[in-house]
């Protein structure tokens, strides 16, 4: 089968590629805005490598023509990177999603898997969050991300476009860039911690988070793309842990010890995080073959390896 990867040569989108490559043939299609090409230096002689952006519509419709699903990993990360470039965000995210769904109806693609982010759910108090909870945006990523949703949904219902919406649940592993001003929190710990340099925490450390696996995610998308579900679903460890704790577990894995350090609270940082996954397992037959700690211990051997001199 021909699938197509927009956002391939990322963190999430490369691992995706190199899965899907065992059983089909893959497009893979990425700007390299926060994307890395060394990302696909392990497949690139065996997938069809595009260089361009998914607000082409033109590079779009030859990419996905005669494709059967579209994984679409493509956005600008981060919350913090949209508060500071709101536009930014709104381009690639709302516009480029657009079209990326326009694209797919146009080529008669059968299924469109979006990645979106459990920060729609922003600070609503219950827990865990459930895919039938009111949205609660509290960035503008967050809002980029919810709009792609409704359109994922309106294309369905309107053009017959089969779309399934996944909420990814601050997702860490392999491959994830640490050096970025907007990196995520797992692979700036452990990159600061294995260069013994004490690990820093925005606002007291008790806040929580659902940390999930990469491969776990790699997983969801498949099965999204195998099942007939359409719909949104949680895609999560379906645990959650506060930071304070996770610092923890990375010094007890890597057996380096510092004290944190504590600065100001991030603006548009969710407090706490859980996610529901009962209807991805119901829908989809998802459920997580990673816990937190086999998990960070996948991803520390890895960072020992690319990013660290410290083995």
């Amino acid at each position: 089968m021909k699938v197509v990867v927009t956002g391939g040569a990322g963190f999430i989108g490369s691992n995706l590629a190199e899965e899907l490559l065992k059983k089909h043939e893959v497009t893979v299609i990425d700007n390299l805005s926060t994307g890395r090409i060394e990302n696909l230096d392990q497949i690139i002689n065996k997938i069809n490598f595009i260089e361009g952006s998914i607000t082409d519509l033109y590079l779009l419709k030859e990419a996905f023509s005669g494709s059967d699903t579209v994984f679409h990993e493509a956005a600008i990360p981060s919350v913090e990177r949209s508060i500071d470039n709101p536009i930014a965000s709104n381009e690639a995210n709302i516009d480029g999603t657009l079209k990326v769904l326009v694209a797919a109806r146009d080529c008669n693609v059968r299924k469109l898997v979006y990645a979106s982010s459990s920060s729609a759910y922003g600070n609503t108090p219950t827990m865990p969050k459930r895919e039938d909870m009111k949205p609660n945006p509290m960035s503008p990523y967050a809002v980029s991300k919810l709009a792609g949703e409704y359109y994922c949904r309106v294309f369905s219902e309107v053009y017959g476009l089969k779309t399934a919406r996944l909420r990814y649940f601050n997702v860490y592993g392999p491959r994830q860039n640490p050096e970025s001003q907007y990196a995520a929190v797992i692979p700036r710990f452990v990159t600061r911690i294995l260069a013994h340099e004490p690990p820093v925490i925005y606002g007291d450390g008790e806040q929580t988070r659902d940390f999930t696996f990469v491969r776990d995610v790699v997983k969801a998308n498949i099965l999204a793309m195998q099942s007939p579900a359409e719909g949104v679903f949680n895609i999560a460890c379906g645990e959650r842990v506060s930071l304070n704790e996770l610092a923890g577990k990375i010094m007890k894995i890597t057996g380096i010890r510092f004290d944190p350090i504590y600065d100001e609270p991030r603006q548009g940082d969710v407090r706490d995080s859980l996610a529901d996954i009962s209807s991805a397992w119901d829908k989809l037959g998802y459920r997580p073959d990673f816990n937190l700690d086999s998990g960070l211990e996948e991803t520390i051997k890895w960072f020992r390896k690319n990013w660290s001199s410290d083995s």
